[in-house]
């Protein structure tokens, strides 16, 4: 058995009610949990000394709208004294919150607010669970699937009334015009500048 086998079989031996699931993968393992159970099992990924996952990397969701459940939240996590990953992931629907992780680990905060105005993940005991990267008043959640790929709205300087203003958003040319050198157009077999250069059968 691996490290990593033998890890992931004391993970789950310890964790019987929290853990669904338990994948080994590029190296990595891959910990199913039910979302109620989300901070027991952090708490116990960062405290237990075969785990000692003290460092939380990132939180991340990710968007499956054909399922009842519709989003994973998945957290990624380091153990430098026993140079591990792990990857903990929940499913949970659009109206369920997953309880926040920000009290185990503070930089959880800024996470969780990316995947709420990303996706419009609820999380419950956030201390300002509050929209992180997009504008004030911004509609929708852009990493969800349905949102639309030119967005909703277009945000900019008006110098006339000298503010931002918000406008719907228009595309009154379909296709851009690219010049003879981009790639989207090919390039040709000579280039500017190639006329300067001496040609193999004319050297003297």
């Amino acid at each position: 058995m691996s490290a990593l086998e033998d890890l992931g079989a004391h993970i789950r031996a310890s964790m019987t009610n929290a853990i669904e699931n338990v994948a080994e993968r590029l190296g990595e393992l891959t910990l199913s949990v039910r979302g109620e159970q989300i901070v027991t099992v952090l708490i116990f990924l960062r405290d237990d000394p075969r785990c000692k996952f003290t460092t939380l990397i990132d939180i991340c969701g990710a968007d499956y709208p054909e399922r009842g459940k519709r989003f994973e939240v998945v957290y990624h996590l380091l153990s430098m004294h026993l140079n591990h990953r792990i990857r903990v992931k929940l499913e949970i629907d659009e109206e369920t919150p997953v309880p926040s992780v920000a009290s185990i680990w503070p930089c959880a905060d800024w996470f969780e607010r990316e995947a709420f105005d990303m996706y419009g993940i609820l999380f419950s005991g956030h201390p300002d669970l509050r929209r992180l990267l997009t504008d004030y008043g911004f509609q929708g959640y852009p990493l969800r699937k349905e949102f639309p790929l030119s967005g909703h709205v277009e945000v900019r300087y008006d110098p006339e009334q000298q503010r931002v203003v918000y406008e719907p958003v228009k595309l009154p040319q379909q296709y851009r015009n690219f010049d003879f050198l981009s790639p989207w157009e090919g390039m040709t077999h000579e280039l500017p500048g190639d006329e300067k250069a001496e040609k193999p059968n004319e050297a003297s």
